[in-house]
């Protein structure tokens, strides 16, 4: 019985657990970049054009993230996506929003709030085109009670979004199109 924890084994036994955790955060980071890249991918397909990931000022001096802008017959459509599993009880007026899962219970502070200074830093870049914003959940969300106003699920956001680029007539992007490369140089430069 003493053999097994000799110094030699616990230092194997800590490499090993070592390496053991690393490879599965490597698996786990891999796993989100890859779930990432499809978000990317739809909604590339699904808008006109996109920016992803950029900063835009937000009127006082500061700067703003904005995961996704997308540039669409509606105008431009800023998106923070969020991915929770279980179902997610929210409201317009309620400061924070709970999910409930098989395994975990937490909440957040309702998204919208953010998404409202998103738009409103885009809308000041882009006085002239409609700007309106929406968070989006991943499909493992489930709204039980309803969706807030500004609150859509992927997928249902995705087929609209290119329903929407079907239907399209041409030209239709033609007035918005000079604002929308300002904005792609301004993010360029930033």
């Amino acid at each position: 019985m003493g053999d097994l924890i000799s110094p030699d084994n616990l230092k194997v036994t800590l490499i090993v657990g070592g390496a053991l955790v690393i490879c599965l955060l490597i698996i786990w980071g891999a796993l989100r970049l890859r779930a990432r890249r499809k978000v990317d991918r739809r909604l590339r397909k699904a808008a006109n054009d996109i920016l992803i990931n950029f900063l835009v000022p937000d009127g006082i001096d500061r700067e703003i993230h904005v995961p996704y802008a997308l540039l669409t017959a509606r105008g431009v459509i800023v998106i923070d996506v969020r991915d929770v599993n279980g179902h997610v009880f929210g409201s317009d007026a309620m400061e924070e929003w709970t999910v409930l899962s098989d395994r975990r219970r937490f909440t957040f502070s309702n998204p919208q709030h953010a998404l409202f200074d998103r738009m409103a830093a885009v809308k000041r870049l882009l006085p002239d085109v409609p700007v309106e914003g929406f968070v989006v959940f991943t499909n493992r969300a489930q709204f039980s009670k309803g969706q807030p106003t500004h609150v859509r699920i992927f997928d249902q956001l995705v087929e609209e979004l290119q329903q929407e680029k079907k239907e399209m007539p041409s030209g239709a992007l033609d007035s918005y199109q000079a604002q929308w490369l300002q904005l792609r140089q301004e993010v360029a430069m930033s």
